[in-house]
């Protein structure tokens, strides 16, 4: 087909189909055009591949010198106008950390604390310029206290330790990573009267097979380092964004951090695998739940406390550090002022060849196909903002200042957010989106092979385990869409191959890594690439935007009914929020009939009038989303106003759908006082106006 099409001089005749295409859009909104398809030709895999490499040369910890250099990549390789936007915000770095073992049957050990790397390694060079292991802002102290074990740190590993006498009151805590976000590991600890937290990766979690670089393993040494800070931004700006070089900027004290609880008042650390059974072996007491021991062959747990007892030191350095956003933006042929936006972050722990750079490779490949098409005549309808933030790892940083500092602009002009943190973990496709965009990733999906079966499509291997295509939901914290979809209400996904990785945020997480074990042909990065262009590039280009509210609706009814369950038999009605999602379903209805009035009745009216109804009508569509917010924003969590999706209240990395009358009903069922129950109403009634507020907004009238 590609040479007949090169003798009829290819590039005039996509010109004149593209001209046809967007004359008859409204006829064929679901369907993809020739652009479209031409932008699933344009892969490399080699392109997606050599941006990686260069990316992860170095270590690029958020605000260093190498992050800067890796900044200044991404910069250059957008082949679009680009541009950066620096923030001034509050970074946290080691000065000094120690932990030390005490055992009765023992000489004391003191632990390095240090990740080995291979010496086949290539990053293994330049390892000297690796953070030393941490946890962002953890507090700096010095404490000795005996060793109590608590299994994932959560709230029920507490509530168990409680219920078999265990006080962990003036103890160290040891638990494990997985399950829950670190920072609500420490904070769960704090809660429970610890002094200070050790979190290590157990064998049995991050050590199964053959360590790395043989197999993709966690080797003995490797640890997870990450951020314990449990709020979104820079913690001295909460709600407002600090440019850098803003001479007068409102800030709070690193004391009022700590007062309300964004930040530890505990010391912690994290420690390697092969550190956490040394200190298992200290540990006496009642033995561990079957549940909670470790691999086959390992020391038996025990809960403790004592008699081991721990040196456990930490001083750490908050101060302000410039940190750099970058920004590629092409611009919209008709509704320059209607925005799609691609996001990645770019600043990493150690190389970071999976969290984030297999994403940031990503974007950049998908940014030259653009390119490509711009040069074959294509111009989106709507402007692509094509976004890599920084200091994502410190607690969204980046993308939260940006969103805070245009959060008007923003409200009223973002049609979408759509994320790829990490693009490549392994194996499977997992796709995280507000309700209305599933059609639209469905359709997607079946447009792109999959990778690791070119004899099918995505969408078949998507749906070989599930009858339909397990689509999450973004109530979870753990990567930049949260200011979109939390804070500002744009609708949102979030993009990814595989699920977890053993090697995350260790040096391990290198060039090396992802070329034996995460996407040898970087088939998987291509992937990723092609389904979140064609997802934008629809959303871009299509004249009615692809919004489907009838399954939002009969989404919320379905989690409505899930948390009336959960408080089945209380002094409590869900009537209200029943009907109004009778409402939005209403709404949802009659919404997709006149999209198919304007698309039928295209011809028989005047090119203006269906311009200004098309209009109209995206508007409700892309405003429909904004109506789920509140500006109170959640009880105790005001940061976070979307009431239908939210992080989980003891588990950042958690989601919760009707977070606020989630949080209420597990403090009424703990007081079950009147009052208590009282205001899980109130947060019923609150949910049930937003989702009419959705449904007047999808009708596009006043009452």
């Amino acid at each position: 087909m590609k040479p007949l099409l090169q003798r009829f001089q290819f590039h005039s005749l996509l010109s004149t189909l593209y001209l046809l295409i967007t004359i008859c859009a409204p006829l064929i909104t679901s369907s993809f055009t020739p652009y479209h398809t031409l932008f699933l030709s344009l892969a490399s895999n080699s392109s997606a591949s050599s941006h990686l490499r260069h990316l992860t040369r170095l270590p690029h910890l958020s605000s260093s010198y190498e992050d800067s250099l890796a900044a200044s990549y991404v910069l250059s390789s957008f082949p679009f106008p680009s541009h950066s936007t620096f923030y001034s915000t509050l970074l946290s770095f080691p000065i000094h950390r120690s932990l030390s073992l005490f055992s009765p049957s023992s000489a004391p050990f003191h632990f390095s604390l240090t990740q080995i790397p291979s010496p086949s390694d290539p990053s293994s060079t330049v390892f000297s310029l690796t953070v030393p292991t941490f946890h962002a802002y953890a507090h700096t102290g010095s404490v000795t206290a005996p060793l109590t074990y608590a299994y994932y740190g959560r709230v029920e590993d507490f509530n168990k330790l409680r219920s078999l006498g265990i006080n962990v009151t003036g103890t160290v805590v040891l638990a494990r990573y997985g399950k829950i976000y670190r920072g609500d590991i420490v904070k769960n600890a704090q809660n429970a009267g610890a002094l200070g937290v050790l979190v290590y990766s157990d064998y049995e979690d991050y050590a199964k097979g053959e360590a790395f670089p043989a197999g993709p393993w966690l080797p003995e040494s490797g640890v997870q380092v990450g951020s314990v800070f449990r709020a979104l931004g820079d913690p001295t700006t909460p709600g407002w964004s600090c440019t850098a070089g803003e001479e007068e900027c409102e800030r709070v004290s690193i004391e009022e951090i700590v007062r309300r609880g964004d930040m530890p008042s505990v010391p912690s650390l994290p420690i390697s695998g092969k550190d956490g059974e040394e200190l298992h072996k200290a540990i006496g007491g009642q033995v561990a739940p079957d549940d909670w021991q470790g691999r086959v062959g390992a020391p038996v747990y025990r809960l403790g406390p004592g008699p081991g007892v721990v040196n456990l030191t930490y001083i750490g350095n908050e101060t302000l550090r410039t940190i750099q956003n970058v920004f590629a933006v092409i611009e919209g042929r008709e509704e320059p002022d209607r925005y799609v936006l691609l996001g990645n972050h770019r600043d990493a722990w150690t190389f970071g060849a999976v969290d984030p750079n297999s994403g940031t490779a990503a974007l950049l490949e998908l940014s030259e196909r653009l390119y490509k098409l711009q040069k074959k005549g294509w111009k989106p309808r709507r402007t692509i903002i094509l976004c890599n933030w920084d200091a994502e790892e410190y607690g969204l940083i980046g993308s939260t200042e940006w969103v805070e500092e245009n959060r008007e602009l923003l409200t009223s002009r973002a049609v979408v957010y759509l994320n790829v943190d990490s693009a490549v973990y392994g194996p499977g496709f997992y796709v995280s989106a507000t309700p209305q965009l599933d059609p639209l990733l469905i359709e997607a999906s079946k447009m792109v092979r999959d990778p690791d079966n070119s004899s099918q499509t995505l969408y078949n291997s998507w749906i070989s385990s599930a009858s339909s295509p397990p689509i999450e939901r973004l109530g979870g914290g753990g990567t930049d869409f949260a200011a979109f979809v939390q804070h500002i209400g744009v609708p949102s996904v979030d993009l990814a191959f595989g699920n977890g990785y053993p090697v995350y945020h260790s040096i391990y997480d290198d060039y090396l890594w992802m070329e034996k074990f995460g996407d040898p042909m970087f088939q998987r990065h291509v992937a990723v690439a092609s389904v979140w262009g064609l997802v934008a590039l629809r959303l871009a280009d299509d004249e009615i935007l692809p919004f489907d509210y009838i399954s939002y609706a009969t989404e919320l009814k379905g989690n409505a009914k899930s948390i009336e369950e959960e408080a089945a038999g209380c002094p409590i009605s869900f009537s209200p929020l029943y009907k109004s999602i009778e409402y939005l379903k209403t709404a949802a209805v009659n919404v997709n009939a006149e999209k198919q009035a304007l698309e039928e009745n295209f011809w028989g009216h005047s090119l203006r009038k269906d311009k200004s109804k098309v209009r109209e009508l995206n508007d409700q569509l892309m405003m429909a989303e904004r109506a789920f917010t509140d500006r109170e924003g959640l009880s105790g969590r005001e940061w976070y106003k979307h009431l239908i999706y939210g992080p989980s209240k003891y588990n950042d990395y958690g989601s919760k759908s009707y977070p606020g009358i989630d949080d209420a009903i597990e403090e009424a069922k703990k007081s079950n006082t009147t009052e208590a129950w009282r205001f899980v109403q109130h947060e019923i009634y609150r949910v049930a106006r937003a989702v009419k507020q959705a449904s007047l907004v999808l009708n596009g009238g006043l009452t």
